[in-house]
């Protein structure tokens, strides 16, 4: 009996030893670790080390100079798309130079006069740059225009081009034009001058208006390129008759400018000289007093 109760004891004591040593053994194998995180200090920027984006520059159309350009209709535009407008046309306008003996400074003023550097309506939608009307004995194509009257009609075509052809060709053909071929080909003053006087347009301002274009982009260098010379006009005296009050408009001058200039109002400068809009040419003579 007292053999079998210490038989029972042995085998208890082995049980539990066993038992005690597994769990050691498990605890040693998977000891969790432990991970120990530190919040890191927000950076404060301060203005001698905060970095900011590179600055871009853009054109603002508040910085462009506008212009108004008036003819077959009245047409806002800017300088870059007058001379993007020069870029597509001046060879054009130098091979009709070449062929019908129309300075290609003239050509080009028209165009851009008339056209509203292409932004017209009737360029738009008939390319004519020109405000060529159908005139007896057309065939093509053609559109409405209000113009001296309501919806009269003027040409259409296909290509702008072909508008600047029939422009020469209307000039070419006509007799009232026939003095305008005897003068230089290259002295767009007396051909603007011209022009007005064989009555191709009823505004007083035409010649100014061509003459202010040709030479605020300087188009008379395309006559020299076809005349193979290097005529440079000669800047006219900017204050001229006194006694009158009279200022001829020069490159970059602008209402303000000259109102600042002549210690006058803007509002001032458009009541002495009948202007209802701000836009000023170059040559144009503006009263000061």
């Amino acid at each position: 009996m007292i053999k079998n109760i210490a038989l029972l004891l042995m085998v208890f004591f082995i049980a539990s030893c066993n038992s005690t040593k597994s769990v050691v053994r498990t605890t040693s194998k998977s000891k969790p670790k432990t991970t120990t995180t530190t919040k890191k200090k927000p950076v404060v920027q301060n203005s001698t080390t905060k970095k900011t984006p590179e600055n871009k520059t853009t054109s603002s159309p508040k910085n462009a100079k506008e212009l108004q350009l008036e003819a077959t209709s009245t047409v806002k535009t800017y300088e870059e798309e007058i001379i993007l407008y020069i870029s597509n046309f001046q060879e054009i306008a130098k091979n009709n130079m070449k062929t019908h003996g129309i300075p290609a400074s003239i050509i080009l003023a028209q165009g851009i006069l008339e056209s509203g550097a292409g932004k017209g309506k009737l360029a738009q939608t008939a390319n004519n740059h020109f405000g060529i009307k159908c005139h007896t004995g057309w065939t093509g194509e053609s559109v409405s225009h209000d113009d001296d009257a309501a919806q009269e009609c003027f040409r259409k075509y296909t290509y702008p081009s072909e508008s600047y052809n029939d422009h020469s060709l209307f000039l070419t053909t006509r007799s009232r034009y026939e003095s305008l071929f005897k003068l230089d080909g290259g002295d767009y003053e007396s051909w603007a001058k011209g022009l007005k006087a064989a009555g191709y347009a009823t505004d007083v301002k035409y010649p100014d208006k061509l003459i202010g274009i040709i030479e605020r982009f300087e188009l008379y260098k395309y006559d020299n390129e076809v005349l193979h010379r290097n005529y440079i006009p000669i800047k006219k005296e900017a204050l001229v008759e006194n006694s009158e009050g009279l200022y001829i408009v020069q490159q970059g001058d602008t209402l303000y400018s000259l109102s600042k200039k002549f210690n006058l109002t803007v509002e001032d400068l458009k009541k002495l000289n009948y202007l209802e809009e701000n836009a000023i040419n170059i040559g144009q003579k503006i009263k000061i007093k």
